[in-house]
């Protein structure tokens, strides 16, 4: 007994030395993508493990989807599909690499596909919302999967969405994992795949509450499509317990490429670290994404829309862009479009001014006031009824060091014009549990549709669309707070099928929606990917001025950093 209890001493002590002597210059250290201890490799799992996160995240290192996004055009590029066309007005084709293949040597064909898409008709899923508008999914040879829409719910813009944020699963596989599981939806999601089988280009090789690390797959079917093998052998992810500890070791080198939020960064390369951005200058940054605060509809009195509109204007939106952004946005309009970039022609001033808000505690006072709050002796106000505004639970991931600050900011601009809002900062898996079942008051998050050729329908769509969606208790992979307004629901609808002259009237009358009914509040304007490299290992990272790949670190169309990097010798 105390033989074997040595034994397996030594090996908890040695597999982490084991992961720190892989080669140097064959092994990328990345960060920014995992928090906590791994909790498996299950993509129908609601918190699977890197790289297997949630698709929409893009992380095709391990599973792939059909296609990819190029953040830099917002266009769709062949992954594991060559092509795509409209066949008619309702069914789109899409034709299958040829070369495409599963880690265990057996083919992608059209049964993969058609398969996985069907287990969103069959289970709850990320992807099941798209069955509201799908009538099939079927083959016309082994390479060529054609997706059918309901006439009557046909939306071109929501099954594009979802040909780059499933992941495919071998159907060989996976078929055998349900029956074993007696498709029950909850005991498949509790299968860890401790042992996945992808179509990427990488392995899981091992894993501890320390890292992460993924071994090239040497057959990758892609070796053609992007001229050879990516570069790194392995790729490490350390899983650090904050921002700053994950900052402290890209500025050693133990880091290579980050997503992390690092404040000043350009205080790196003042010192004289070989580090870099996707811009030398100010915002360093490309923007994409607009983190908010979103309200749970079910809970009141947060489901009174003049204590939101309270909240809303209590904010001091510049301090968190000084604070919480080291000043890498423009302080958040109350537009729920984009001001700047592709979306900024439907961005429509003299709407916000009428309907949106700004940093202005009095009106908050104003507001509550209005409706018959009156302020306790305690300084917290109190709803006609009684009930005190407040305390409210202000949740985001612990060590999300920007999203802490600006939630910090949040609560103490609410508590100064009487609401009381308290942060509350749990391990990543735990807030996206809570935002998914809908156990939270009001949770901060980015709207996952957050990029493509259908934005800025796509954020209003994962963040107001009612159809589908569950009630508390129950997962819900868009609309966390449960909104619902027929309104916005039938402009949701209508703008895939609008014609480019009627967009921008269609998305004002959607935005005024939003501002007027505020089931979420934008408090910054964010790169979808933090994207900070470190050239002491390895060089020849993509930029502004040498932009092979977008800026984000190894996330969609990023992935093709692996093959234009070099070690340094």
């Amino acid at each position: 007994m105390g033989g074997k209890l040595c034994i397996v001493i030594a090996v908890l002590f040695i597999a982490p030395a084991l992961a720190q002597q892989l080669p140097r210059n064959e092994t990328l250290y990345i960060a920014g993508h995992h928090w906590g201890s791994p909790t498996g490799w299950n993509p129908l799992a609601a918190t699977p493990s890197w790289p297997c996160l949630n698709a929409n995240d893009g992380h095709f290192l391990l599973y792939e989807a059909l296609f990819c996004i190029n953040i830099l055009t917002n266009d769709l590029e062949p992954l594991v599909a060559q092509s795509y066309a409209w066949i008619n007005d309702l069914t789109l084709e899409v034709k299958i690499n040829k070369e495409a293949h599963w880690q265990d040597g057996k083919p992608l064909r059209a049964d993969d596909v058609i398969y996985t898409y069907g287990l969103g008709k069959k289970y709850d899923i990320g992807h099941t919302a798209l069955w509201d508008i799908l009538n099939r999914v079927y083959k016309t040879d082994d390479y060529t999967v054609r997706f059918e829409m309901k006439k009557e719910n046909a939306n071109r813009f929501l099954l594009l969405d979802n040909l780059w944020k499933v992941y495919l699963l071998p159907k060989h596989i996976w078929e055998g994992i349900e029956k074993e599981k007696g498709y029950d939806l909850k005991s498949i999601r509790e299968y860890r795949n401790d042992k996945p089988v992808g179509s990427g280009p990488y392995t899981l090789y091992s894993y501890s509450s320390e890292r992460i690390v993924l071994k090239r797959y040497d057959d990758y079917w892609g070796q053609k499509k992007y001229g050879g093998l990516p570069k790194p052998k392995y790729i490490v992810h350390p899983i650090f317990k904050s921002n700053d500890a994950g900052n402290l070791a890209f500025e050693r080198g133990e880091v290579d490429i980050s997503q992390q939020f690092m404040p000043k960064i350009w205080e790196t390369w003042q010192k004289g670290l070989p580090a870099g951005t996707w811009y030398r200058e100010e915002p360093y940054y490309m923007p994409g994404v607009i983190p908010c605060i979103v309200f749970n509809f079910e809970r009141y009195p947060l489901n009174v829309t003049e204590v939101r509109r309270a909240i809303a204007y209590s904010i001091d939106y510049s301090r968190i862009v000084e604070l919480a952004m080291s000043s890498y946005s423009i302080p958040a309009r109350s537009s729920f479009i984009l001001p700047m970039g592709a979306e900024a022609e439907f961005f429509n001033e003299s709407l916000v001014e009428r309907y949106g808000w700004e940093y202005d505690p009095q009106r908050s006072v104003e507001i509550l006031e209005s409706i018959g709050c009156r302020k306790g002796s305690d300084g917290i106000y109190r709803m006609p009824d009684g009930t005190r505004l407040g305390p409210f639970k202000l949740e985001c991931p612990y060590g999300w060091t920007d999203w802490n600050s600006a939630l910090e900011i949040v609560s103490q601009s609410a508590k100064k014009v009487g609401i009381d809002l308290q942060t509350h900062f749990p391990d990543a898996p735990i807030w996206t549990d809570d935002y998914l079942s809908g156990n939270f008051d009001i949770v901060m998050a980015s709207p996952s549709n957050w990029l493509g050729p259908t934005q800025p329908w796509s954020r209003f769509n994962f963040v107001m669309y009612s159809k589908g969606v569950p009630p508390a208790g129950e997962y819900a992979f868009s609309n966390y707070g449960r909104y619902r307004n027929p309104e916005a629901d039938k402009l949701i609808e209508a703008i895939p099928e609008a014609g480019a002259q009627e967009l921008k009237g269609l998305y004002s009358q959607l935005d005024t929606i939003f501002m007027r009914d505020i089931p979420a509040i934008p408090l910054m304007y964010r790169p979808w990917q933090f994207y900070e490299f470190n050239e002491m290992h390895w060089k020849n990272f993509p930029d502004e001025e040498n932009p092979y790949a977008s800026p984000m670190p190894l996330v969609h169309d990023g992935i093709k950093l692996l093959y234009g990097i070099e070690p340094v010798k």
